[in-house]
């Protein structure tokens, strides 16, 4: 039997041969069922959506999908994959002004005629649209009923695709740079798809679930095409479920049976800080078989406390694996797979500085290789350099960005060895399992040896109740550090946000030896993260040069740049 060339004729002999059995399971809003979509009318209802796109021309160009995860999610992008359209997955309105912000951006950038929404959001994404200047665009409400368009759709023949064909166009998450549109073709998505299968052991009889976001590629790729790939179910959160209450996720994997989810560190260690005693004791996990921690750096910590917190609720031992990707490369570049996410004291070979790190697993599918960043040349095993990749997966290049797309997926080492993605991250290479130890851009400068921020706001956050999240960067040097720390409940009293500054400065002096020419005390959620949860450092640090922070307290070197503030010392 021929193997499908695009992932399309994948998902139509999967559905075909599963028409009866759930491809799609949303749980609701507490008190309210779950909604449930066979592989039956998952199918039926993409091929009339499908239909619809054809008759508008959209084979072969972008379409936005502004919608929650979920079974009108599922049913959009199988869609645009039936009628050859892009899939451009972007924040449904009910977001933020910063991710309507984001879409209206990426609609400009991609020149999408369409977009697919549900009916209580439709008018307002109109708007939004219109106010841009894109009042041009169409905009189409999947949940409503299309005129004749089953009629239609009987018996229509689906375009010709082939595995070059660009399927979808992921946008990064803007960590250190603006978002840029990754084009994912059917041949990366197949690749991936396989990769992730023989990585994780995922099975047709496989429950995949998770509350991550379709704007993410471990949301869109990881727990929406990948169960349906497999023929398997799909289990899609909201993410509002959890992000308002984190137990939410983890009774939704006892509820449904999931046994494959996965999550950024940050919902980890949400999870084991906030879900309380009882919580806990109504809990049982026993069925979750592999918790895949990947989407931002893995803490040591974090694995350790989540491990060790729901081990009462029957997690396995080990059921938490690790794992490295990224747009670029479609999703998985690496990952513990069936072995649990090892924790090591130190890093590997070359390095002393004592960090507790963890492995993110052998690379899958591909090739990894640690490069200089500066000439170019292999590093030797234990070395700490920047992580280069090569394989079926890496992706054809950025959406009209062909500059950016030579330097990043076009990489030469010096030894001549062509066709590699830089992605930015610095890491280690140790006996074959890869270890991240922070971003190329990010790196900065204390007592002249190089230092990764993360590790920095790992330590402000145990260093004080009242200390939340935290972002650390180089302002004008890289040896000049600036820290915005989020402060829990800050009041006015002065010399209570001065004490607080001083435990951060104190804090940074004792574990790194660091002298930051900047404390500035911002109230809660004003640290900008991605879709993922990571920290923007590029953009927080853009806001401070241009005094648009609004600190509580700010304790400013003479040379520095003055905020906009609340109040400044």
């Amino acid at each position: 039997m021929r193997e499908p060339a695009t992932l399309t004729e994948a998902l139509v002999e999967r559905f075909a041969r599963a028409a009866a059995e759930p491809a799609v399971v949303e749980p609701g809003d507490p008190g309210t069922a779950a909604r449930t979509a066979s592989y039956g009318e998952l199918d039926r209802r993409a091929r009339e959506l499908a239909n619809w796109l054809t008759d508008r021309q959209a084979t072969g160009r972008p379409v936005l999908v502004a919608l929650e995860t979920g079974v009108e999610l599922a049913v959009a992008v199988v869609a645009c994959l039936y009628a050859g359209a892009v899939a451009v997955p972007v924040p449904p309105p009910s977001t933020s002004a910063a991710a309507a912000e984001r879409t209206t951006a990426i609609a400009r950038e991609t020149g999408a005629a369409v977009v697919l929404t549900v009916s209580r959001h439709a008018a307002d994404v109109s708007r939004r649209l219109s106010d841009a200047g894109r009042g041009a665009v169409l905009c189409l409400a999947v949940d409503t009923v299309l005129p004749d368009a089953a009629e239609r759709a009987e018996g229509r023949p689906m375009p010709r695709l082939g595995p070059e064909t660009v399927a979808l166009i992921q946008y990064t998450s803007g960590t250190t740079a603006a978002p840029r549109g990754v084009q994912v073709t059917h041949a990366n998505l197949l690749a991936t798809m396989r990769e992730i299968q023989q990585a994780l052991g995922t099975h047709a009889g496989s429950r995949i679930g998770g509350w991550l976001p379709c704007y993410h590629d471990l949301g869109l790729i990881g727990q929406v095409l990948h169960p349906l790939w497999l023929g398997a179910t799909a289990v899609l959160m909201p993410p509002r479920l959890f992000l308002g209450r984190p137990v939410r996720w983890l009774r939704a994997i006892d509820e449904y049976g999931v046994t494959v989810a996965a999550a950024p560190d940050s919902a980890y260690a949400r999870c084991a800080a906030e879900v309380t005693d009882a919580e806990l004791a109504g809990l049982d996990l026993s069925r979750w078989e592999m918790a895949v921690n990947a989407a931002e750096p893995v803490s040591a910590a974090t694995v350790e406390a989540f491990a060790g917190r729901f081990a009462a609720a029957g997690l396995r031992p080990g059921a938490m694996v690790a794992g490295y990707g990224l747009a670029e490369a479609t999703l998985l570049v690496s990952t513990t797979g069936g072995s649990p996410a090892a924790v090591r004291s130190g890093l590997p070979v070359g390095a002393a500085d004592g960090r507790r790190v963890v492995s993110c697993g052998r690379p899958r599918g591909g090739e990894v290789r640690i490069v200089d960043p500066v000439n170019r040349t292999e590093l030797p095993d234990g070395a700490e350099g920047e992580v280069w990749v090569r394989g079926a997966a890496v992706a054809a290049g950025y959406w009209q960005r062909p500059l950016e797309t030579a330097e990043v997926f076009g990489a030469v080492t010096a030894a001549g060895a062509r066709g590699f993605l830089r992605t930015g991250d610095l890491g280690v290479l140790s006996d074959g399992e890869l270890y991240l130890t922070g971003r190329l851009k990010d790196t900065v400068e204390v007592a002249g040896q190089s230092v990764h921020p993360q590790e920095m706001e790992r330590r402000l956050i145990d260093c004080g109740e009242r200390l939340a999240s935290a972002v650390v960067f180089g302002a004008d040097q890289p040896d000049r550090l600036v820290v915005v720390q989020e402060v829990r409940h800050p009041g006015r009293d002065q010399a209570t946000l001065a004490a607080l500054a001083a435990r951060v400065r104190g804090c940074l002096a004792e574990e790194f030896g660091a002298r930051p020419a900047g404390v500035l005390l911002v109230r809660p959620g004003s640290v900008r993260r991605t879709t993922s949860g990571k920290v923007r450092r590029s953009t927080m640090r853009q806001l401070f040069l241009r005094g648009e922070l609004r600190p509580v307290y700010a304790e400013l070197d003479e040379a520095l740049p003055v905020p906009s503030r609340e109040t400044a010392r």
